[in-house]
Parts: structure tokens; C-alpha cells; sequence
């Protein structure tokens, strides 16, 4: 089994930053992709931006820019380094990793979400 634990988010007001984390443990063979989603009030959880073991990113349009996402493999644990916050960057966010087990079986681990409110 797989869970997933955030930390990091809070208050700030618009123009400031916060760095998220998220560190996984339990029993699994591998880590491949892992990423953030964020939810806010009324919407639908989008993606936010992903990191394969690699190094290699994809981001969404909105936050381009301003978002940095990178991961320690040896920790099993992903950041995501939020800039110059937007009001509109309000949502709970979400982190996922996608797991291979110890059984070579795959599945996608959700953790319980950090909240991040941007004043402005």
C-alpha cells in the first residue's frame, strides 16, 4: 500500500510564495510519474503540474511561469514551488503518484490535499 501526505500550504496574500510537499511511504517497488492537482470551491480537480522519475515537467497554462515542480527520488517525496499567487490559485491541492507495487502491479495514489488560500 501507498499513502500520500501534503504539507506546506496556508494563507498569503497575492505576490507572495509557498512551497509544497509531499512525501510518500508504505510498501511499493517504484515511483514513476508523480504530480499536483488542485480543486477549488465549485470546480472540477485539474491538474496541475506532473514530474516523471526523470526530471522531465508539464505544466498547466495557468500556472507556467510561476509554479516549479521537482522531486527527490531517494526521500520518495515531490515539491512544488508556487510563486507569485493569484487569488485565483485558491483550491485545495492535491498530490498523486503513480506506483508500481511490490506485486509489479500499478496503481494511482491520491493523498488527502493541502489547502492554499491567496488573499488580495
Amino acid at each position: 500500500q501507498v499513502q500520500l501526505v501534503e504539507s506546506g500550504g496556508g494563507l498569503v496574500q497575492a505576490g507572495e510564495s509557498l512551497r509544497l510537499s509531499c512525501a510518500a511511504s508504505g510498501s511499493f517497488f517504484s515511483i514513476n510519474v508523480m504530480g499536483w492537482y488542485h480543486q477549488a470551491p465549485g470546480k472540477q480537480r485539474q491538474l496541475v503540474a506532473t514530474i516523471n522519475r526523470g526530471g522531465s515537467t508539464n505544466y498547466a497554462d495557468s500556472v507556467k511561469g510561476r509554479f516549479t515542480i521537482s522531486r527527490d527520488n531517494a526521500k520518495n517525496t515531490v515539491y512544488l514551488q508556487m510563486n507569485s499567487l493569484k487569488p485565483e490559485d485558491t483550491a485545495v491541492y492535491y498530490c498523486y503518484a503513480e506506483t508500481v507495487l511490490t506485486s509489479r502491479a500499478w496503481t494511482n495514489a491520491w493523498g488527502q490535499g493541502t489547502p492554499v488560500t491567496v488573499s488580495s
